[in-house]
């Protein structure tokens, strides 16, 4: 059996990690802040004093990081992936990070003897306790072959979307949908309210209609009320979303919905909503406009 590595202990890693242990996976883990890797140690995970040691012990090493700057840091820094012999291993990077940085890890990996895919995901924390995301992947057929294993612990689907790169660009494409999607209904429930319309009424009118998202109902009560909880959090949206316009710079795509998003989620960012789920963009602008009807 595979000896899998994993790195990256957020919401999101955390579930992803211990679903190798109950599959029965050999498993070494790192994070960062190292009180992260306590729960799966006391499931039965090896913890790794550096990434480096993670590399030492596993045939298959999968990165879940917060973004581009953490990945380069944890495979190139001082006792990076790749400082140490890495030949003959599998890379599987699994954050959302932009195209051409995919492609620089797959590049210094190869250099390294070591093979690379790029599988961020689509799903939150919830599908990931169940093994039900779908893993977006851009890399060879022969290194998708040799991933499966592992990436079926993790997902109900794995698309395949062509060489290195391809992956991360596809994550970055559904990612803009469903950010300019929260903004759009931002934007309509403000109009509403700011027409004297109840934001519930709204809500529940739009999701019976033509203009909702298959999403949208289950995160009515989050939007209506809130919650300390949050499935993908409105800093990261933006941090997406600014890759997003790189990655649309890059390939001279103008995004103006995306940058007018962008713009939305930065504001809620600053009011104090980073940690806050990202579907609270609807509320947080729609609120500003409140009643303006009746005054």
């Amino acid at each position: 059996m595979q000896k899998i590595g994993f790195l990256g202990l957020g919401k999101m890693g955390a579930v992803m990690a211990l679903r190798f242990i109950e599959a029965g996976f050999p498993l070494t883990v790192w994070n960062r802040s190292a009180d992260k890797t306590e729960p799966l140690a006391a499931a039965g995970a090896n913890v790794a004093a550096t990434p480096a040691a993670v590399t030492d012990e596993a045939d298959i090493v999968i990165s879940m990081l917060r973004d581009d700057a953490a990945a380069e840091q944890v495979f190139f820094g001082h006792d990076g992936l790749l400082s140490t012999k890495a030949g003959g291993r599998l890379f599987i990077e699994m954050s959302t990070l932009r195209p051409v940085t995919a492609r620089a890890l797959a590049a210094r990996c190869a250099d390294s003897s070591a093979a690379f895919i790029d599988a961020p995901v689509s799903g939150t924390v919830g599908p990931a306790k169940e093994g039900k995301l779908m893993a977006l992947v851009g890399g060879s057929a022969a290194d998708l072959q040799r991933a499966q294993p592992a990436l079926e612990v993790l997902t109900r689907r794995i698309v395949h979307a062509g060489p290195v790169g391809q992956g991360a660009m596809l994550k970055l494409a559904l990612n803009l949908a469903l950010a300019v999607y929260w903004q759009s209904l931002a934007e309509a429930a403000a109009l509403g309210r700011a027409g004297g319309l109840e934001l519930a009424t709204i809500l529940d009118a739009m999701a019976d209609s033509g203009a909702a998202a298959r999403v949208l109902p289950a995160k009515i009560p989050l939007i209506l009320e809130g919650s300390d909880y949050a499935a993908f959090d409105v800093a990261t949206m933006e941090k997406d979303a600014k890759s997003i316009l790189e990655t649309g710079i890059e390939f001279g795509v103008p995004m103006p919905t995306t940058s007018a998003a962008l713009a939305s989620y930065a504001s809620a960012h600053a009011a104090g909503l980073g940690e806050a789920d990202a579907v609270s963009i609807v509320r947080f602008l729609s609120d500003k406009f409140e009643s303006r009807a009746k005054e």
